[in-house]
């Protein structure tokens, strides 16, 4: 069967919005947070602070949970210490003022329930859930706290 040039066209046209919208929806389903969200979407999770978990948290990262909850930037930039970093799944932010305009930018809004907590010599790892305001679904990590003269040194985030 011969097309003609007009149904070619359409033809050409149909394919390459499919393609996109094929690799679009792939490559969105590769993100490293929609397959969190999507492995976090068939677990049960508690809607609170596991109690043990909370009170043994250095009180420096109490702080910070304490910051998410409290919806409030600036306390959660004064528990770091003043060249502290976070390291949030590959972004690196330092000092104080970075951390606070990240923290206002992506973690203010958002809810964080404390699931375990393991600590060590020079600070803890914290397993949580965080819930971002605005998006899907929450997802688990791990968050590896650093401490240093009592406030936060280092803590560095990943997908649990």
């Amino acid at each position: 069967m011969k097309l003609s040039s007009g149904r070619r066209g359409r033809r050409t046209v149909g394919i390459v919005v499919a393609a996109v919208l094929i690799f679009g929806v792939g490559a969105a389903f590769s993100s490293d947070y929609v397959q969190a969200a999507a492995s976090e979407a068939l677990r049960s999770t508690p809607e609170a602070h596991e109690p043990k978990a909370l009170a043994s948290l250095d009180p420096a990262v109490r702080a910070y949970v304490d910051a998410v909850d409290g919806a409030d930037a600036d306390a959660l930039a004064a528990a770091f210490h003043e060249d502290g970093t976070v390291t949030d799944t590959g972004r690196r932010f330092q000092g104080r003022d970075a951390i606070r305009a990240w923290a206002a930018d992506e973690v203010i809004g958002g809810k964080v329930t404390v699931l375990g907590n393991t600590p060590g010599d020079n600070g803890s790892t914290v397993l949580l859930r965080f819930d971002p305001e605005g998006l899907l679904a929450g997802f688990r990590a791990r968050y590896e706290f650093t401490l240093k003269d009592g406030l936060i040194h280092r803590v560095s985030m990943s997908y649990a």
